[in-house]
C-alpha cells in the first residue's frame, strides 16, 4: 500500500513563504499528482496537480504563488507556496490525481501575525 508523508509546514507571518514535501513509498513515474487542502468544516480543495509532463494547473486563489513540482524516482511532490495569506492556513495534503490512494496525515500551514 502505497504511503505518503508530507511535511514542511508550520508558522508563518502574512507575506511568508514555506514549501511543503511529500513523499511517496515508491515511484510516482506515469501518475499525476496533487497537493489538497482541508480546513474543518469545509470541502477538501484541489490546490494543484501537476501531470507526468509536469504541466501544471492551479486553484485560482493561488495562481502566482503557489507552484507545484515533482521528482518521479525516488517519489516525491513540493509545494512552495509564496506571499501565504491567512485564508490560506489549513491542513496540506498531497495523494495522487485524479483516484487517490489512502491520505497521509497531512502538514499544517498556519499564516498569522
Amino acid at each position: 500500500q502505497v504511503q505518503l508523508v508530507e511535511s514542511g509546514g508550520g508558522l508563518v507571518q502574512p507575506g511568508g513563504s514555506l514549501r511543503l514535501s511529500c513523499t511517496v513509498s515508491g515511484t510516482i513515474f506515469g501518475i499525476y499528482m496533487a497537493w489538497y487542502r482541508h480546513a474543518p468544516g469545509k470541502q477538501r480543495e484541489l490546490v494543484a496537480r501537476i501531470t507526468t509532463d509536469r504541466s501544471t494547473k492551479y486553484l485560482d486563489s493561488v495562481k502566482g504563488r503557489f507552484t507545484i513540482s515533482r521528482d518521479n524516482v525516488p517519489g516525491a511532490v513540493y509545494l512552495q507556496m509564496d506571499s501565504l495569506k491567512p485564508v490560506d492556513t489549513t491542513v496540506y495534503c498531497c495523494n495522487a490525481y485524479p483516484n487517490a490512494w489512502s491520505w497521509g496525515k497531512g502538514t499544517q500551514v498556519t499564516v498569522s501575525s
